[in-house]
C-alpha cells in the first residue's frame, strides 16, 4: 500500500489488479478515497459508505485497518463487496476453474461446432439474420471468416426452445434512457444457445463453496454483457489512429439494454475463461490478510477491526448508528436521474439469484411506472444528510461525490443552510472517466464530479494536508459556482 498526496488526487490512476476485474456504472478512481482515510482518520476509526456501490473503499478502508461499515440497497454491491473483503487464493481460484473447465469446455465447444469440427469464436448477426462465422486460427491472430452455412443454423435452431434454468426472471421498466422495457425478458439479451451454456456453468459454480462460488459467480457477471446479444459490430473505423476501415471489429456491452441490429454473439466460454484468467493474474498479487466480518452495528462497535456490510435502504440503517460514532463518512450516492443503479445490475442480480427493492432505492428513475420524482429524492437525501451529521464525531469529515445538469436537483443541499450541524468547507472536481470509452464519447457525457466536504459547525479539524492545495479546491458550492 502506498501514501495517497494531493497530486495523486488530481491524477487518478486507471483502474488495475482487482479494481478492473469487474465493470460497474459510476465506478470512481480511488485516490482520494484514500487519501481522506489515509490523512484524516486514524486506525480503529470507523468509515462508513451509505452508498456502496462497487465497494472499492471497504479494500481501501482493509489496507488502512479502518472499521468499515458499507450499506447498498443493491445485492450486487454487497456480493461485490463481500468478494473484495473475502478474496479466494490464486490457487485455489486457478484449481476451481480447472475443474470446471475439465467437466464442460468440451461440451459448450460442442455447441459452437461448425461443419468441418473446428469451434467458432464469433457469429455476426444483423437482427435475427445469422451473416457469417468466426473462428480463431491455429496459428497467428489474423481471424477466419466463413459463409454461414445450413449447418449453423440447424445448430442455432436446435437451441430454439431453451429454457434457462439457473437464472431467476429479470424485472424490467420501461425507460428509454437505458433502452429497456417491461416487456422485455432475458431471452431478448441473450441467444439460447448462449443461455444454455450459462446454465452448464452455473451448474458447476453451484458444487463449490461460498467463497470460491462468489468469485466463480462474479467472474460469470463480469463476463456476462459479452455472452449477451448486446455486443455492438463496430463498423468503418481503424483499431488506431483513426483511420477508416471497412474491417468489422468487436465491440462491447454498453451502459443500458441496446440491441443492436448488427451484433454479435461470442463463445460463452471463451467469455468466461477469458475474464477468470484475468482474476486470478490479479489474485497472485493479493496478500490473504483476512478482515474481520461483524453481523451486526452493536458487534462491530464492540470490535476494534473488521466490517459490516448491510443489503439495506441506508436511511434505515443509519437510524441504528449511535450518534457521534462515524469519523469519516464517504460516499457517491445516485445524482438524481443519471445513473439508474439498480435497473442496469438486474442482469447480474438475476444471475446472483438476489431479489430486489427496488421500491427503497433512493433515485430518479425515467421509468414512469416506478414513480421516482425528483421531489421525493430531494427529501431523501435530506434525510440522509441529517442522519449524517447526527452520526459524526466531533472531529469527524463527511464526502459527497455528486454531480448534476439541473440546479434542482442540488436541492438537498439546503439542508445545510436550516437543519444540519454540518458545515461545508470546500469542493474539489475529480475526473471520474478512467479511460472509459463510453463515458468520454457519450454526448454531453459528465467528465467529472465534485467532492463536497463537511464537517461539524464548530468543530474544528486537525489540517494534516493543506485541502487548499487540491487542484480546483474552491470554498463555493459547485452548484451556486455554476450560477454565478
Amino acid at each position: 500500500m502506498t501514501a495517497k498526496t494531493i497530486k495523486d488526487i488530481s491524477n487518478p490512476d486507471t483502474y488495475k489488479g482487482m479494481y478492473s476485474f469487474h465493470k460497474y456504472w459510476g465506478k470512481k478512481p480511488t485516490e482520494s478515497i484514500a487519501f481522506f482515510i489515509q490523512n484524516y482518520t486514524n486506525g480503529s476509526d470507523i468509515v462508513l459508505d451509505p452508498f456502496l456501490g462497487s465497494g472499492l473503499i471497504s479494500r481501501e478502508c482493509l489496507y488502512r485497518r479502518r472499521r468499515f461499515i458499507g450499506i447498498d440497497i443493491n445485492p450486487f454491491a454487497i456480493e461485490h463487496t463481500n468478494f473484495l473483503l473475502e478474496l479466494p487464493k490464486a490457487s485455489v481460484f486457478q484449481s476451481a476453474l480447472q475443474k470446471i473447465e475439465t467437466k464442460i469446455k468440451q461440451k459448450i465447444n460442442e455447441t459452437y461446432f461448425t461443419d468441418n469440427g473446428e469451434i467458432a469464436s464469433h457469429y455476426l448477426w444483423s437482427s435475427a439474420e445469422l451473416l457469417k462465422v468466426w473462428m480463431k486460427p491455429k496459428v497467428g491472430r489474423s481471424r477466419i471468416e466463413i459463409e454461414t452455412t445450413s449447418f449453423d443454423l440447424e445448430k442455432v435452431e436446435s437451441f430454439s426452445q431453451y429454457s434457462i434454468r439457473n437464472i431467476r426472471k429479470l424485472t424490467f421498466f420501461t425507460n428509454s434512457r437505458i433502452n429497456s422495457s417491461n416487456q422485455m425478458s432475458i431471452y431478448d439479451l441473450f441467444t439460447r444457445r448462449a443461455l444454455h451454456n450459462i446454465d452448464l456453468i452455473m451448474d458447476e459454480i453451484k458444487l463449490f463453496p461460498d467463497a470460491i462460488q462468489r468469485a466463480l459467480l462474479l467472474t460469470l457477471t463480469s463476463s456476462s454483457g459479452q455472452m449477451s446479444s448486446m455486443v455492438f459490430a463496430i463498423t468503418n473505423r481503424g483499431k488506431t489512429k483513426n483511420q477508416v476501415s471497412n474491417k468489422i471489429e468487436v465491440g462491447s456491452w454498453v451502459i443500458g439494454y441496446w440491441r443492436p441490429q448488427l451484433h454479435f454473439e461470442i463463445n460463452v466460454w471463451n467469455c468466461f475463461e477469458s475474464r477468470a484468467k484475468k482474476l486470478y493474474k490479479a489474485l497472485i498479487d493479493i496478500s490473504d490478510y483476512q478482515y474481520p466480518r461483524h453481523e451486526s452495528i452493536s458487534a462491530l462497535l464492540e470490535s476494534k477491526q473488521g466490517a459490516l456490510i448491510l443489503n439495506d435502504d441506508c436511511i434505515n440503517v443509519m437510524q441504528k448508528i449511535p450518534e457521534k460514532t462515524i469519523k469519516l463518512i464517504c460516499t457517491d450516492p445516485p445524482h438524481s436521474d443519471r445513473i439508474p443503479y439498480l435497473e442496469l445490475s438486474e442482469i447480474w442480480n438475476s444471475i446472483l439469484n438476489k431479489n430486489v427493492s427496488f421500491e427503497k432505492e433512493i433515485i430518479v428513475s425515467n421509468a414512469k411506472e416506478r414513480n421516482k420524482k425528483k421531489a421525493e429524492y430531494i427529501e431523501k437525501m435530506k434525510l440522509f444528510i441529517g442522519e449524517s451529521s447526527r452520526i459524526l464525531t466531533d472531529d469527524g469529515m463527511f464526502l459527497i461525490y455528486f454531480n448534476a445538469r439541473d440546479q434542482e436537483s442540488w436541492k438537498f443541499l439546503e439542508i445545510l443552510e436550516n437543519n444540519s450541524d454540518l458545515q461545508f468547507i470546500g469542493a474539489f472536481p475529480m475526473e471520474y472517466s478512467a479511460n472509459s470509452v463510453v463515458q468520454d464519447n457519450r454526448k454531453g457525457g459528465m467528465k467529472t464530479d465534485y467532492v463536497l466536504v463537511l464537517k461539524r459547525k464548530g468543530c474544528s479539524i486537525s489540517y494534516k494536508q493543506e485541502l487548499d492545495k487540491i487542484p480546483g479546491w474552491s470554498t463555493l458550492v459547485p452548484q451556486i459556482a455554476s450560477a454565478t
